[in-house]
């Protein structure tokens, strides 16, 4: 099968600040060399300089708003390609990030990805807001289906940091995080055609603070409709998957673990290819 197109997909946390550490993050998100990318927490103005420097052949978007934290996409500029800001995706709340919905064509045939950085929190308010985004990330396909010809015909994606962490509420009514995405597992799959990828690693944020009690966490995901192929990387049990986690999963031991969150991001970088069905 051949590729259509391929995804860099990553949370580079409070992206901003020193030019050294700007420089250490693009080059290594270019080491990927991605068709199209997303990247979560941009903050500062350095990162456009460093990237058009880098990245001279492609196009870039970044959302805007009240809020503090920004989704940037960049597109290879030999794919035809529609860029929208989707403030629907706010749940309500005005300083939540809206999505970048990137709409690719290739050989006459659309695929629609939507980028997210969803509410983090597992207090009821967080996880409220965090089910209401992902909810409308799935039903969206709806309206893709309406304008693709039909149910099941669109070619959808939606992705990013959907934070699923679960809640914490008292008298033992907590809900775990795989819980959480067991829910949004079964909307995608049962109504609406979708399913979340498989991934290399299931972790891939890991807190960057000394000390911290908090375990790795499985934060960042794909849904994407099953009309769609992708290709296949193997874990480190020889499962294939088909989503590659790239970063600091990668790391030996705990001491460069600490290391390359420290230098990048508490995040590591999701990359996948999108194949043609032949």
């Amino acid at each position: 099968m051949t590729k259509v197109f391929s995804v860099a997909s990553w949370n580079v946390q409070h992206f901003k600040g020193e030019a050294s550490r700007v420089a250490r993050i693009v080059d290594f998100l270019k080491s990927h060399n991605p068709d199209i990318f997303a990247l979560y927490e941009v903050t500062g103005s350095k990162v456009y300089d460093e990237l058009t420097e880098k990245f001279p052949q492609y196009t870039f978007q970044i959302t805007e708003g009240k809020q503090t934290q920004e989704i940037l996409v960049g597109v290879r500029n030999n794919l035809t390609s529609f860029i929208t800001q989707k403030t629907e995706f706010r749940a309500g709340t005005t300083h939540m990030r809206p999505g970048l919905l990137v709409t690719i064509k290739k050989d006459g045939v659309n695929y629609s990805l939507l980028f997210l950085h969803v509410a983090s929190g597992n207090n009821p308010r967080g996880m409220g807001l965090r089910d209401d985004m992902i909810g409308r990330a799935i039903t969206f396909r709806k309206v893709l289906d309406k304008n693709a010809g039909g149910i099941g015909t669109s070619r959808y994606i939606f992705l990013g940091d959907l934070n699923t962490m679960g809640m914490e509420y008292p008298y033992s009514h907590d809900i775990p995080a795989v819980d959480e995405l067991k829910k949004a597992d079964n909307q995608a799959s049962r109504y609406y055609g979708m399913k979340r990828l498989g991934k290399t690693h299931d972790v891939s944020w890991s807190s960057s603070k000394t000390g911290s009690k908090i375990p790795d966490s499985n934060l960042d995901h794909v849904y994407a409709s099953t009309n769609l192929t992708f290709k296949k990387f193997q874990n480190a049990n020889g499962e294939a998957k088909e989503v590659d986690v790239r970063g600091w999963v990668n790391a030996l031991t705990n001491s460069e673990k600490k290391k390359w969150t420290g230098k990048y991001s508490d995040h590591s970088l999701l990359y996948f290819e999108v194949q043609a069905s032949d």
